[in-house]
This record gives C-alpha cells, sequence and structure tokens, in this order.
C-alpha cells in the first residue's frame, strides 16, 4: 500500500512538472483573409479573419515550426492545395510546408531550460508575422513590411517571395557546405533591412535567434498596429515635397524628422517612378529613450544637440544609432536631416498621392506590387 501511495505521489508530481514546462500557443489571424494555419507539430486548421487557435505544445518539442498557407481549396476530407505553405496537399501538416512562407520557429526547454525562437524568411515570405512570447521580459519579433509588393524580380512567385536559396539552389545562397562556408548577400541584405529581427539566410544566427523561459507565445498573421487614431499632431511624419523644380522634376520624400506615429505610402501616380513606404512596427518597437504617447519621437525632439539636429550645417554631423533604427525600418524615409542621398525621390508629369494605413494593411494577399 505504501509504495503504491510513493507512486501515485511521483506520477504526480512529474505530471505537474510535465504540465509547467510545455507551453501554449495562441495562433491568431488578423489578417482581411482567411489563412489556413498549419503547425508541425500540431497540424492545421482553417482561420478566417479573427478567429485564433490554441495548441499545446510539449515540453522538450524542438525543430518546430507555425506558418500561414494562402489561397487553400480542400475537399471535406482536408485534401486540396495552397497557393503558398502547402503540405502535401494535406489541410492537417505532418510534415514542413512548400516554400514561400514566413516561418516562426521555436525549441522548448533546451539549454539552461530556455526555449528559442525566431521568425524566418529561409524559406520566403508570405504572410506578415508576430512572434512574440507572452512574458513583457522576453523580445517581440515582428515581420510586417511589404516584402510581397517589393520583392526582387527573379524571386517573386504567387502569393510571396521566395528566398534566393530556394530559386538558385546554390552553396552562396543555401550555405551548404557548412558553418562559415557563406555569408550576407544582396538578397539576404533585401529581406534583412525590411525585418531586421528575421533570418535572412541560413547562417544568420547572432540576429535572429531569441530566448525566453517560463512563458506562453502568441503566432499573430498580419499584426495590427498599436498606433491606433492618436489624433497626436506633435509627432507626424512629414511629408516633403517640391513641385515642378529643377528642370520640371518634381521632388518629394517621406521624412522621420519629426518622428513617426502613422504607417504611410507615398507614391507617384506614374508607374515609372519610385513608390515609398515606411509601414514598419516603428511604435512597438521605438527605443524607451525616443518613446511618446501615441509615436516614437525623433532623436533631436528628445536631445535638440548638433549631433542629431544638424543645427551646424552641411556636413556637420552623419547617422547615429538612432538614427539607424528608423533607416534600418524604412529604407526610403530620411532619419536625419541630411539624410538627403538615399531618401529624396523624383519624378514628372504626374500626380502625387498619400495614404496611410494600419501595419499589414496592404500586405499579403493584396498584392500590391512596387514598380520594377
Amino acid at each position: 500500500m505504501a509504495n503504491l501511495l510513493v507512486s501515485t505521489f511521483i506520477f504526480s508530481a512529474l505530471l505537474l512538472i510535465s504540465t509547467a514546462t510545455a507551453a501554449t500557443f495562441e495562433i491568431l489571424n488578423q489578417c482581411s483573409y482567411t489563412v489556413w494555419a498549419a503547425a508541425s507539430p500540431g497540424g492545421g486548421r482553417r482561420l478566417d479573419a479573427g478567429q485564433s487557435w490554441r495548441l499545446d505544445v510539449a515540453a522538450g518539442t524542438k525543430m518546430a515550426r507555425i506558418w500561414g498557407r494562402t489561397n487553400c481549396n480542400f475537399d471535406s476530407s482536408g485534401r486540396g492545395r495552397c497557393q503558398t505553405g502547402d503540405c502535401s496537399g494535406g489541410l492537417q501538416c505532418t510534415g514542413w510546408g512548400q516554400p514561400p512562407n514566413t516561418l516562426a520557429e521555436y525549441a522548448l526547454n533546451q539549454f539552461n531550460n530556455l526555449d528559442f525562437y525566431d521568425i524566418s524568411l529561409v524559406d520566403g515570405f508570405n504572410i506578415p508575422m508576430e512572434f512574440s512570447p507572452t512574458s513583457s521580459n522576453c523580445h517581440r519579433i515582428l515581420c510586417t513590411a511589404d516584402i510581397n509588393g517589393q520583392c526582387p524580380n527573379v524571386l517573386r512567385a504567387p502569393g510571396g517571395c521566395n528566398n534566393p536559396c530556394t530559386v538558385f539552389q546554390t552553396n552562396q545562397y543555401c550555405c551548404t557546405n557548412g558553418q562559415g562556408s557563406c555569408s550576407d548577400t544582396e538578397y539576404s541584405r533585401f529581406f534583412k533591412q525590411r525585418c531586421p529581427d528575421a533570418y535572412s539566410y541560413p547562417q544568420d544566427d547572432p540576429t535572429s535567434t531569441f530566448t525566453c523561459t517560463n512563458t506562453n507565445y502568441r503566432v499573430v498573421f498580419c499584426p495590427r498596429s498599436r498606433l491606433g487614431a492618436t489624433g497626436s499632431h506633435q509627432l507626424p511624419i512629414k511629408m516633403g515635397k517640391g513641385l515642378s523644380h529643377y528642370n520640371n522634376v518634381d521632388f518629394y520624400d517621406i521624412s522621420l524628422v519629426d518622428g513617426f506615429n502613422i504607417p504611410m505610402e507615398f507614391s507617384p501616380t506614374s508607374s515609372n517612378c519610385h513608390r515609398i513606404i515606411c509601414n514598419a512596427d516603428i511604435e512597438g518597437q521605438c527605443p524607451n529613450d525616443l518613446r511618446a504617447l501615441g509615436g516614437c519621437n525623433n532623436p533631436c525632439t528628445v536631445y535638440r544637440s548638433n549631433q542629431y539636429c544638424y543645427t551646424n550645417g552641411q556636413g556637420s554631423c552623419s547617422s547615429t544609432g538612432f538614427s539607424r533604427f528608423f533607416k534600418h525600418r524604412c529604407p526610403d524615409a530620411y532619419n536625419y536631416p541630411q539624410d538627403d542621398r538615399t531618401s529624396t525621390f523624383t519624378c514628372s508629369s504626374t500626380k502625387l498621392q498619400g495614404r496611410v494605413s494600419s501595419l499589414g494593411a496592404k500586405l499579403g494577399a493584396t498584392g500590391l506590387k512596387a514598380p520594377d
């Protein structure tokens, strides 16, 4: 009898420990379109706009991933096909998806009981994504740039943007010859500049792997901006333009010199001119020193020194850590007053239009494309 009681106690204790160290994943679709969520392990589920899926994952699980599939058509038996992320034609996934697809990857309770998690673009991009621990002490990863719309022509795919490894299948892009056999490329930098926290090529570990412990997780497709309708007039995106100036050319730009409050597009109606977009989650990732109610200050607003405001004239300053924070997230936008070289665009004989939207509102299935 005593042995039975001891065995029962040990079993109960082990069960409690196992339950405590397992993680729950909330998978939420905030896209305006249906996403067929997939998980390995876990299977798959159709998520219409606003729907979620709770997934309980065992402690010690590794080499796991979650992704979204788009433009799927399944029959009553769960057989069919998806345009992106397809997993062998099944609604319930038992393996991995067909590129291109944005990936949330994780391994639970590994070294020192740490969870390792990341967003990977090594299989390309199809849907904007957030991957975040519920613990406020751990890093929230986002990849919400308009990668589909800005995708280089050679990487374009129906419904998404391929990673160059998928297209070229060489060591230069796939790192098949082992650790140290490759480095970043022009194409990997295209992804990295738009999603700084995401894996852009297979050996992009130093800036792309995050750890947390004793937490649950959220994976969100098309994460919404946390900016909301702030009504702030002190922190607008400054949209500067000069019409019909030198040689009848229009000059136009998006400027973050006054900070950031709302994602924005500024584009000529002519298909021959450059479309500017700044739709990263700058407010959500804003450095603590620059945070403001409803937005993210430019450092000039906070420090009011020549280092950031360039009050001593042309050539008196250069980029800083803060200006690079803005530039990495919105490469085409002014991030400090003398950032002319990469931030001023020209066009002629056209109309200019500005547009503001929530993060992810025009991404994914909407098929916006930048001029070639």
